[in-house]
């Protein structure tokens, strides 16, 4: 078989090309202090959620078992801001107060929002806006 004089040609008048989609700037990684991802709930009762994930690393803990390592400001419609920890869920995220009394769960695009020692829902039904 006899190379193809044509087929190499067209191969090297195409790797400059190549090689300029390369010559962008390289990406940035967000600043530690910025949010990975923002997300707006509309709830019951016109109430909102927003929350700001952030990025941390796991650990493991004395028992074996992982120990999340990331956090979300939560901002809700009532005025309230909290900062929670990430803490172990049997399906889907969970972070919580050191009390367990302030709970915000999420799970594909809904939310919940659980207050005190009886847990209740207190911000139900919230939908991920689009």
């Amino acid at each position: 078989m006899m190379p193809r004089p044509l087929a190499w040609g067209s191969a090297l008048l195409l790797m400059p090309a190549v090689a300029a989609c390369n010559d962008g700037p390289p990406l940035k990684a967000p600043p530690p202090d910025a949010p990975m991802s923002t997300v707006r709930y509309q709830c019951q009762q016109n109430r909102t959620i927003v929350a700001d994930f952030y990025d941390g690393k796991s650990s493991v803990g004395a028992d074996g078992r992982p120990i999340p390592g990331g956090r979300v400001v939560v901002q809700l419609s009532d005025g309230r801001k909290f900062s929670l920890p990430q803490t172990l869920s049997g399906s889907g995220i969970r972070y919580a107060d050191s009390s367990g009394t302030f709970v915000f769960s999420s799970k594909g695009d809904t939310a919940l929002v659980e207050e005190g020692s009886g847990q209740t829902v207190t911000y139900r039904d919230c939908v991920q806006k689009r």
